[in-house]
Order: C-alpha cells, then sequence, then structure tokens
C-alpha cells in the first residue's frame, strides 16, 4: 500500500464571495440542504474536538440536532469523556464533511449547556431504545463484557417498565456559539475555495475573508 500515491483532484464548481449569504448560519443552512438533496447518508454528522482538564485533543462523531438560537446543538453524556471535557474547557471545534459535494465546514466557538427544559424536549422525541441505552450506558466508563452492558440495559428496562422514561440528570444538550466559521469548496489542483467568517462577541457583525487554501 502507497498512500502518497493515493490522491484525486476534485471537480466541482467554484466558490465566490457572491455566492455567499451575509449571514454564515444562513449559508450553512443552505449547503446543508443541498448535501441532504444530493442524498448524502449521515447528513447531520460532525466530527467534534474538544481538548481535556489535561491539554489533549481528543474527537469523536456526533449528530448534529439542531441550530437555533445562533447556534449548533448535539446531546451527550455530561459523564462522557467528551461531557466533561466541554464542562472543563468549553470550547469546541465542529468539522462537517461532506465529500461528494466536495465541501467541508468547520465551526468553532464557545459552548454552554442548552436548558434542562430543551433537554427534556429532545429526550421525550427518541426512540424508547435510545431513551433507556441513555440511562445504561455509563459512557466512556470502562466494561468487563458486552454481557454485562446487556445487563444494565436489562435492569433499566424493569425498572421504567411499560411507562415513560424520563430525561437522566447526566444526560443533556450542549449548544455550540459560533465564532468562526470556515466553508471549504474543493477545486481542480488544490486550489480550493476558502471562505472565513469571523466575529468578536454575540453582538457584533461577521466579517468574511477569503484564505489561501
Amino acid at each position: 500500500m502507497k498512500l502518497s500515491d493515493m490522491r484525486r483532484d476534485y471537480e466541482s464548481q467554484g466558490l465566490r464571495r457572491a455566492d455567499l449569504d451575509t449571514d454564515p448560519l444562513l449559508q450553512f443552512e443552505r449547503w446543508f440542504a443541498e448535501a441532504e438533496a444530493a442524498g448524502i447518508e449521515d447528513v447531520t454528522a460532525l466530527t467534534l474536538a474538544t481538548v481535556d482538564e489535561e491539554g489533549q485533543p481528543r474527537q469523536r462523531t456526533v449528530l448534529l440536532k439542531d441550530v437555533s438560537d445562533g447556534g449548533f446543538v448535539f446531546y451527550t453524556n455530561y459523564d462522557s469523556r467528551k461531557g466533561k471535557a466541554l464542562l472543563a474547557r468549553p470550547r469546541a471545534s465542529m468539522l462537517f464533511h461532506w465529500l461528494p459535494l466536495n465541501r467541508q465546514v468547520i465551526i468553532e466557538g464557545q459552548v454552554n449547556k442548552v436548558s434542562e427544559a430543551e433537554s427534556a424536549a429532545y429526550f421525550a422525541s427518541r426512540p424508547r431504545g435510545s431513551q433507556l441505552g441513555a440511562w445504561a450506558s455509563r459512557q466512556s466508563s470502562a466494561i468487563a463484557s458486552r454481557a454485562d452492558l446487556e445487563a444494565q440495559l436489562a435492569d433499566v428496562a424493569a425498572r421504567f417498565g411499560d411507562g415513560p422514561v424520563p430525561l437522566p440528570s447526566f444526560w443533556g444538550g450542549f449548544r455550540l456559539m459560533p465564532e468562526r466559521i470556515e466553508f471549504w469548496q474543493g477545486r481542480p489542483d488544490r486550489l480550493h475555495d476558502r471562505f472565513e467568517f469571523l466575529r468578536h462577541g454575540a453582538d457584533s457583525h461577521w466579517t468574511i475573508q477569503r484564505l489561501q487554501p
């Protein structure tokens, strides 16, 4: 396997400043709709990067569940590695990679917990199996076997029976409030189009600049 010979050219239309909405959240929604229309599987999937208390960067895939109140919302166990990292150092970076369209979006900024009411409303909309799984899994903790995990799930299922499954106190949402958003469009010869939106403070205006590839 010779990785240095593995490459392809990105044959796609360019991205011009005139193509961009002045509001990067509206521009994101436009690209998201185009990715969805293109039939991209798991279009909500993103790579979430955090830094733990020891300064170790970590990445994982999570699913975007809402774009509201000026931010990007995802849900997790607050006691998981990412949950603890975000509570200790509430900043993160998101990467959406829609490869069939030769597009990436990078979003960086401050992270805050969503309200308990918002978490509860989303939790109630989840399939029952996912609700029980949130209770059963001590996310990121070591476990001896799959059988032990399934036993934990069985205990939770027995506890709640046929009744409603409430929101766990250790589970809920985070909202990333963007301070930087980059839109990347792949182009031939690695001369990609990149535009960066920046702002300093929630009430400030976005500035836009083209970046060299």
